[in-house]
């Protein structure tokens, strides 16, 4: 593995890592400071998980392309994006920062390090919402990556911060963080058994919103540049 393979994948990691942090941590917090007042707690959790990507993709879109999203990865190698090759990498790098993260806003809380989420999430109306987070987080970035890249960490955040609360779900989009929310028994939790119907409708959104905007949108860049969509040489190795 080359130097720069190693560091797109440092680069993942890390950043899922600081992003479930955030979500997670954020969870927490709103929590305990919104004395049981579930919509405030939402705001805080929606408002710093918003602020913490635009940072994020701008800091690691660069490196890796910011991906942060296994559903991410596998459309944006279907599309040529990154080659198939590095995908196992990309997604395991994923999951190990998310769960990292997790495990960091434990540590930052005082909460027990390992835990498994009682919070259900079940019903199609959950999945259904999960459909459309996915769909809508990746037609945002097929429609700005080709068009307006530039906004892309900005629009992709905005689009995370107001679908938290116009799905029922709170749109999670992402099976990365939907493993490592299992994780944990607070207030963003999922229950490991509602896991994967939340994942199988996420991967299904990804799909169906890469294949309409290769129609609508078809031209991909020349480079991304880690505007979340990045090219990697097909010649790394």
């Amino acid at each position: 593995m080359t130097v720069d393979a190693r560091k797109r994948l440092v680069s993942e990691a890390l950043g899922t890592a600081m992003l479930l942090a955030a979500v997670v941590g954020s969870g927490v917090m709103g929590e305990r400071l919104a004395a049981g007042n579930a919509a405030v707690a939402l705001l805080a959790n929606t408002l710093a998980t918003g602020a913490a990507l635009v940072a994020l993709i701008l800091t690691f879109g660069p490196i890796s392309g910011a991906h942060f999203n296994p559903a991410v990865t596998l459309a944006d190698a279907s599309q040529g994006g990154i080659g198939w090759r590095h995908v196992p990498g990309y997604i395991g790098a994923q999951l190990i920062g998310a769960i990292g993260g997790v495990w960091i806003a434990h540590g930052m809380f005082g909460e027990r390090l390992f835990m498994l989420s009682t919070h259900p999430r079940s019903g199609l109306a959950q999945m259904f919402s999960e459909f459309v987070a996915t769909f809508g987080l990746l037609a945002v970035i097929w429609g700005c990556s080709r068009r307006r890249s530039a906004a892309l960490p900005f629009a992709v955040a905005a689009y995370i911060t107001a679908a938290y609360w116009f799905t029922a779900s709170t749109s999670f989009a992402n099976p990365a963080v939907t493993l490592a929310r299992a994780l944990t028994d607070t207030f963003s939790g999922i229950a490991p058994r509602d896991v994967p119907g939340f994942i199988a409708a996420q991967l299904l959104g990804a799909a169906t919103a890469t294949a309409l905007f290769r129609w609508l949108v078809p031209s991909l860049p020349a480079t991304a540049d880690g505007l979340v969509v990045s090219r990697i040489d097909e010649g790394t190795p």
